[in-house]
C-alpha cells in the first residue's frame, strides 16, 4: 500500500486530486483504490472491459489527473481474479475534483446514455452501517465468498468494503465455475455467506451432486430479478436459504430479504424511505447522485426515480420489485410487461432461459430449452398468448454479457444472430 501511495504521489496525485482506476478484479485494484483514498483523492472506477474507444471517451468526460491501468489485457475465461502489474500514468489536462465526493462511477448505460454517479465518504459509511444492522449479513466470526465484481456496487461495498469494515475474511474463487465456487466455500471453517448475482445461483442450483458444505450459511444475490423456481431449487440442493437484495449504483443497498422468507418482497434497510408513484419506486434522497446536469425525470424534489416498477405495502413497509419500467410496452392498446412474459416462459418445464424484447413494433421471445423435453405452451390469456408475440427457434443457451455478472443480453440484433446460428446448427445435423 505504501509503495502504491508513493507511485501515485510521484505522478502528481494529492489531496483533492482525481484518480481513475481501470483494473480487473485483483489485489492491484484494491491497492490502487485504497491508496487513492488514503491520499485524499476522488477515485473514479472504470470497468476494465471497456473498449479502448469507450475508455478514451470516459477519460475525456471525467478528466482524471492520474490513471492506473493494467500492464496487459486481463485474461479472459472464468478467472475470479487476475494478477496484473499496475501502471500509473499522469493524464495531460486532468482536473482536480470539483466536489467532495470520494467515489465516482459510470452507470452501465443499459437504459440510456451512461450517467456519472458520485458518492461521498459519508454516504459509503452510511451504507456500511446499513449492512452492520442486518442481522443475517456476514459479521465478525463469519466469512464471505464473493462472486460479484468489486468494480460494481454490490461487490465493492457489500463485499470488499464491508469485509474490511467488519473484519470479515473474504475469499474470491480462483475460477468462477461451479466446481471453483464450491471449492472456495468448502475451504473455510467459518459460517460462510456466498454473495453473487442470480446467474451464480442458477449455476450452483444446477449441480447434481454437490459436496457436503457444513459451513455454508446462505447465498445472497442482487443485480436483476430472480427467475421463478431458482430459490426453491437452490435451497433443495444445499439446504440453506437463497436471499435477495435490491440496490442501485446511485445509493447502494436499498432493501433485502436475506432469509428468503418474504420473497419476492423485501424489507427496506435502515433509514431508507421508499414510495410507490404510479407504479414506480421512488427513493428519498436529499440531493442528486449525478454529477453535471440532473435530469428531473431521474431526481427531483428530494426523490430519486429508480425507473424500477414495483409495489409498496403500507401495512408492512416492504416493497416488491417487478422489473424495469422500460420493460412495459403497449401492443394494440394492451399494456404488456416483458418481465412477466419472460417469467411465464421460464416457468415452462422445457425452458431453461428466456429473453423477451420489444423491437420493430412486436414482442420477440428467445428461448434456451432442455433437449428432449416437451411441455404445454402458455396458457390461454397469459402474457405470452398474443398474436404480437413470436418465439424464435430455441438456442442451446441465451447469450450473456462477458462480465462476471453474466447478465442476459437484450440486444435484439445480437439475439437474432444467436437464434439464426442455432437454427443453422440444427439444420446441419
Amino acid at each position: 500500500m505504501a509503495g502504491q501511495r508513493e507511485r501515485l504521489a510521484a505522478a502528481g496525485l494529492a489531496h483533492g486530486g482525481t484518480l481513475a482506476v481501470r483494473l480487473p478484479p485483483s489485489l492491484a485494484y484494491v491497492t490502487a483504490l485504497l491508496a487513492g483514498w488514503q491520499l485524499g483523492a476522488q477515485v473514479m472506477l472504470l470497468d476494465h472491459r471497456l473498449t479502448e474507444h469507450e475508455t478514451r471517451s470516459a477519460l475525456a468526460r471525467l478528466a482524471p489527473q492520474v490513471l492506473v491501468r493494467a500492464d496487459h489485457g486481463a485474461g479472459r475465461g472464468l478467472r475470479g481474479f487476475t494478477e496484473v502489474e499496475p501502471l500509473v500514468e499522469p493524464q495531460p489536462g486532468g482536473r482536480p475534483a470539483t466536489t467532495g465526493h470520494a467515489l465516482v462511477q459510470l452507470s452501465s448505460g443499459s437504459t440510456g446514455p451512461s450517467k456519472v454517479i458520485a458518492r461521498s465518504a459519508a454516504d459509503l459509511l452510511r451504507e456500511l452501517d446499513c449492512y452492520r444492522r442486518l442481522v443475517d449479513f456476514p459479521g465478525p466470526g463469519e466469512r464471505v465468498v464473493l462472486l460479484s465484481s468489486v468494480v460494481h456496487v454490490l461487490g465493492l461495498v457489500g463485499g470488499l468494503l464491508n469485509s474490511l469494515h467488519a473484519r470479515v475474511p473474504l475469499t474470491v474463487p480462483e475460477r468462477m465455475t461451479a466446481a471453483g465456487i464450491l471449492a472456495a466455500v468448502a475451504a473455510g471453517d467459518r459460517p460462510t455467506t456466498v454473495i453473487g448475482v442470480p446467474f451464480h445461483a442458477e449455476l450452483l442450483a444446477g449441480v447434481q451432486s454437490p459436496p457436503p458444505l457444513p459451513n455454508l450459511r446462505r447465498m445472497v444475490v442482487a443485480g436483476e430479478l430472480l427467475r421463478p423456481g431458482v430459490a426453491g431449487a437452490f435451497t433443495e440442493r444445499y439446504g440453506v436459504p437463497l436471499g435477495t437484495m435490491y440496490g442501485m449504483t446511485e445509493t447502494g443497498v436499498i432493501a433485502t430479504d436475506l432469509t428468503g422468507c418474504h420473497h419476492p418482497s423485501l424489507e427496506p434497510v435502515y433509514g431508507m424511505e421508499l414510495r410507490e408513484d404510479e407504479g414506480e419506486l421512488h427513493l428519498r434522497r436529499p440531493d442528486s447522485p449525478y454529477l453535471g446536469g440532473t435530469d428531473p425525470t431521474r431526481w427531483s424534489d428530494g426523490w430519486l426515480h429508480t425507473r424500477d416498477a414495483g409495489r409498496s405495502d403500507p401495512a408492512t413497509g416492504r416493497v416488491t420489485v417487478l422489473g424495469r419500467r422500460d420493460s412495459q410496452v403497449s401492443i394494440g392498446g394492451l399494456k404488456v410487461d416483458l418481465t412477466e412474459v419472460e417469467q411465464t416462459l421460464a416457468a415452462l418445464p422445457e425452458v431453461r432461459e428466456a429473453v423477451v424484447v420489444f423491437a420493430d413494433g412486436a414482442i420477440e421471445a428467445f428461448l434456451a430449452t432442455t433437449p428432449g423435453r416437451t411441455g404445454r405452451g402458455p396458457r390461454p390469456g397469459s402474457p405470452c398468448d398474443s398474436p404480437d408475440t413470436s418465439a424464435h427457434a430455441p438456442c442451446p443457451s441465451c447469450p450473456r454479457s462477458p462480465a462476471r455478472d453474466r447478465k442476459l443480453l437484450r440486444d435484439p440484433a445480437g439475439l437474432r444472430t444467436a437464434a439464426a446460428t442455432a437454427r443453422a446448427a440444427t439444420a446441419a445435423r
